[in-house]
Formats: structure tokens, C-alpha cells, sequence
């Protein structure tokens, strides 16, 4: 068994007052040792807040770090327990131009994504962490790409793909990743979403309330079945630590 928790950090060069980052972190020691998954996903990751956050991970190695990079860059970092071993990786951008900082045409920002590959003992997974644009064409174009760049990967190892994806499970970017508008006779390997109707709130604005959008996802294939899932929607030592909820899965393998 298995376990991954994903949560959109939000930026710690964000204006947010008294939900800034200063004032959050206090909390992400008592979040993480609550919820001490396998592997940990975070968006909007400035450099400064994975420092922090390797400091009180000291049994965690990361992937996903762009280095050097300018002082507001924001990474999508994947934590993983030592006891995993990281056999391959990949950082790549939402673009045209994969390996190079770029963004698509219609994307506000340079969005990426991390792909790590890891082992322990006779058990390899397959993690993938992104982060969204907004605009519908270029979400779609953005699940395509990461859906290509999978697809060169093994195809019999079990994937979990975690992230902020700033739509919700009805968009046409979750069709390209669950094949819903695929042919019935489709043969492609599609993932399967952890949460079903009601998708429960992942964004709340720092307000705690429970009726916002399901915007960040676990989605899963392969020989992997979700055992527990949760979206921790309470205060952790009376702060949230985001502007999002995070999300904790434990998963089981499914042998033979």
C-alpha cells in the first residue's frame, strides 16, 4: 500500500495578509505528520517554501525543482519517501517548445509539469504533478501533451496524476485524461478518477467554505485501487495551509 497527498501551495510571494505564507507554515509540520504520504505533490511552489518544506521533510528526497530560476518562479515539486528510489524524471513545460520555459499561445503563464518514475523492492509507480492554465483550448492542449509524454513511459506500470487543474471533473481537458469521449471500442489507457459525484470542494479562497469547485485532482490507472480518500477541509493548528484544500489518497496494489 501506498499513499499521496497533492495540495496547490499557494505562492509565498502572494499579498494575502494574514494568510500569508509567514503566517501558514506554522501549520504544515502538524499537516505532514498527520498525513505522511509516500508522495507529495505541491503547486505554486516557490523556492523558499520547498526549502522550508525539505527542512521538515528531512525523510523525503524531491524532484521537480528548476534550478536556477528567477525569484518568483513557481515549480511543481513531487516529495517522495527515501524509501522510494527515483529511476527517472522529467520536467518539462506545456508548450510547443517542452524544454525550454515557454507557455502555449493562450496560456497567461508558463505552466509545467513533473514526471518522476520510482521503485521500491518489486513495486514501480509512475507520479505525475501539473498545474493548469484557464482557458479551455489550452487545457485541452495541455492534457494532451502530458498524455503523450506518459504514453512513451511503460505502459504496464501503475500512474497517478495529481495537480491543479483549474477546471472541474465535467471539462474537456478530464475527457482526454479518462477517455470519456473516446469511442467505445477505444483501447487507450485512460485514467480513473479517486472522487465521484459530488466531487467535494478542493478551493475555498482561504473562507473554509465546502461548496466551492472540485478544481484539483487524483487520478489514477493501472494495478492500483483507491483504499481511502479524503479532502481535509478543516483548519490544521487554526489555519488552512492554502487557498485550496488538499487531497490524501491511500492506495492498495492489485495483484494477480
Amino acid at each position: 500500500m501506498f499513499s499521496v497527498l497533492t495540495l496547490n501551495l499557494r505562492f509565498g510571494l502572494a499579498d494575502d495578509g494574514p494568510n500569508g505564507w509567514h503566517h501558514r507554515k506554522k501549520c504544515f509540520s502538524s499537516l505532514l505528520k498527520e498525513y505522511r504520504a509516500d508522495f507529495i505533490g505541491f503547486q505554486e511552489a516557490n523556492d523558499f517554501q520547498t526549502d522550508f518544506l525539505k527542512e521538515i521533510l528531512a525523510e523525503y528526497d524531491f524532484i521537480g525543482k528548476r534550478n536556477p530560476a528567477p525569484a518568483f518562479w513557481q515549480n511543481n515539486i513531487i516529495f517522495y519517501k527515501k524509501t522510494w528510489k527515483c529511476i527517472y524524471r522529467k520536467h518539462f513545460f506545456l508548450s510547443p517548445t517542452p524544454q525550454t520555459p515557454s507557455r502555449l499561445r493562450k496560456s497567461l503563464w508558463p505552466r509545467q509539469c513533473t514526471i518522476g518514475m520510482f521503485k521500491n523492492n518489486d513495486r514501480s509507480l509512475i507520479c505525475v504533478n501539473t498545474h493548469f492554465d484557464f482557458d479551455v483550448t489550452v487545457q485541452v492542449e495541455s492534457a494532451e501533451i502530458i498524455m503523450k509524454k506518459i504514453n512513451c513511459l511503460p505502459s504496464d506500470l501503475p500512474a497517478v496524476l495529481i495537480g491543479d487543474f483549474n477546471a472541474s471533473p465535467l471539462s474537456p481537458c478530464y475527457m482526454v485524461f479518462t477517455g470519456h469521449n473516446q469511442p467505445s471500442k477505444s483501447k487507450g489507457n485512460y485514467f480513473k478518477d479517486v472522487f465521484k459525484k459530488p466531487f467535494p470542494a478542493t478551493c475555498h479562497g482561504f473562507t473554509g467554505k465546502k461548496d466551492g469547485e472540485h478544481i484539483d485532482w487524483i487520478l489514477y490507472r493501472g494495478r492500483i485501487i483507491p483504499k481511502d480518500y479524503k479532502v481535509i477541509q478543516d483548519t490544521i493548528d487554526e489555519v488552512y495551509p492554502s487557498d485550496h484544500f488538499p487531497l490524501y489518497t491511500t492506495f492498495k496494489w492489485k495483484d494477480n
